[in-house]
């Protein structure tokens, strides 16, 4: 099992397959920003697939496709299909705005990826527009329903929380995920390049103790996937509310994550520098040992917590250069 110099073991690997992204959102990307990486810089099919293999041997259980929107990644139903089946990859999940995923949702869930996690800010078209840069929401809904009816399960509803944005609404979107069996996870903006810091950042504890009196939710008795949200759910566990608050409650301790950027830089933290190159390694030959040394070194370079309260003007990448 991998462990870093805290005692935390890293079994969960979020793999960015691409930069890019159709949407804008006012918190993640900048309007005309044009600085992707190049393609010939991405890391190809068989070289993630290597990567990944190396990480597996060495216990990473967890991998999560994401981008910017991994759904603009040519063949990725593919490449999920590679990925589940490595050895000791026990869950593949996809996050996405699901603009294209009423197109892939089949081959997606053929391919072997079992749970999904949409970003979806509101459910006021006007409001989505505004926050995304388009008029997304009528595709982001189609693809949402294709999702349920491809089957997967579950279904998690990332709401970024915005003061003055969007804050007024997240009673309806709780209710909304009540209604239709998907789990809400709420999250408080993290000052991630300049769109992050401008973003209204809004705590949630006073959120979490209103939804809690008006959908009469209780503690979670144990976590739902691997990630950082800590959950309310009903009396009679039919429905759950994810908390995400990075910013007014981190959750360094036990962050078990690291992300793989689609040139192939491993960041080990969002928001401090510590990073290693795999892609040289891979385009110069190196053996599979050498793979795995090298990951076991990235791992020890993992910060013990990030400084966005403390220092919220250090990371100048933006969300999506870094993989979700």
């Amino acid at each position: 099992m991998l462990t870093d110099r805290f005692g935390r073991s890293i079994e969960y690997l979020r793999l960015s397959v691409t930069d890019r992204c159709d949407l804008r959102c006012t918190y993640c990307l900048p309007k005309g920003f044009k600085g992707f990486e190049e393609p010939q810089h991405w890391l190809t099919f068989d070289e993630i697939e290597r990567l990944l293999a190396a990480f597996a041997r060495l216990g990473t259980s967890r991998i999560r496709l994401t981008g910017g929107e991994p759904l603009l990644r040519r063949g990725l139903p593919e490449l999920a299909r590679r990925i589940g089946a490595l050895p000791g990859i026990r869950d593949l999940s996809l996050s996405t705005n699901a603009t294209r995923l009423d197109r892939y949702a089949p081959a997606l869930k053929a391919a072997g990826i079992s749970r999904i996690n949409v970003s979806l800010d509101s459910l006021d078209r006007e409001c989505m527009e505004k926050i995304t840069g388009h008029d997304s929401l009528p595709k982001i809904m189609a693809g949402i329903m294709a999702g349920k009816a491809a089957g997967f399960l579950p279904i998690k509803i990332n709401m970024v929380a915005m003061r003055g944005v969007n804050d007024d609404e997240i009673d309806d979107m709780a209710a909304f995920c009540i209604e239709q069996g998907f789990i809400l996870r709420l999250i408080e903006a993290m000052p991630m390049g300049a769109t992050g810091r401008d973003a209204a950042f809004l705590d949630l504890g006073p959120i979490q103790s209103r939804l809690k009196e008006k959908f009469n939710l209780r503690p979670h008795a144990s976590e739902l996937g691997g990630g950082p949200a800590r959950y309310l759910t009903t009396a009679d566990g039919s429905a759950n509310i994810g908390f995400i608050t990075p910013m007014s409650q981190h959750f360094c301790a036990t962050c078990n994550r690291v992300r793989l950027a689609v040139d192939g830089t491993l960041y080990l933290c969002l928001g401090q520098e510590e990073k290693f190159e795999f892609r040289p390694l891979l385009r110069d030959g190196a053996s599979d040992a050498e793979l795995e040394a090298a990951i076991r070194s990235a791992i020890e370079l993992k910060p013990q917590q990030h400084d966005f309260r403390e220092q919220p003007g250090k990371i100048i990448r933006f969300m999506a250069q870094t993989g979700g």
